[in-house]
């Protein structure tokens, strides 16, 4: 259950060598797990507005390989590796055609309203196990 994200780098997203600078990729991979939620047909918003709660990360560990440039486009790929109770675990890259700029392996946590960590909600598991089952059958 991978998710694909196409973006382009702007200027503003560079350094003074026109490289993206190190701490956008982490933008570029939450644009990318934002997408993936919401192609499981999950509203952040929405979820956050009723008070069910929010996802957060808890730990990135994060691998530069290569550099991407200004005006490049890359995708950036979100694909589910397992869960527990109330985390997410999820492995990120940004390719530039086809090469692996950088990769990420990330968990996220799914806070209640107090901010404590709460059951990951049963619309998410869902589609998960709809998801997974689907891979497993191919």
């Amino acid at each position: 259950m991978t998710h694909t994200l196409a973006l382009r780098v702007y200027y503003e997203d560079t350094d003074l060598a026109g490289i993206v600078y190190y701490a956008n990729y982490l933008k570029f991979i939450e644009r990318g797990r934002s997408e993936w939620v919401r192609s499981l047909g999950l509203d952040q918003a929405r979820m956050a507005a009723r008070g069910e709660g929010v996802f957060a990360v808890r730990r990135v560990v994060a691998n530069y390989l290569r550099p991407a440039r200004f005006d490049d486009w890359l995708d950036v790929t979100t694909a589910y590796r397992a869960h527990g109770r109330a985390r997410v675990m999820l492995d990120q890259r940004v390719l530039r055609g086809g090469e692996t700029l950088f990769e990420a392996e990330v968990t996220l946590v799914f806070l209640s309203p107090d901010g404590r960590p709460g059951r990951l909600p049963r619309a998410f598991l869902d589609e998960i196990g709809k998801n997974v089952a689907e891979l497993r059958s191919e």
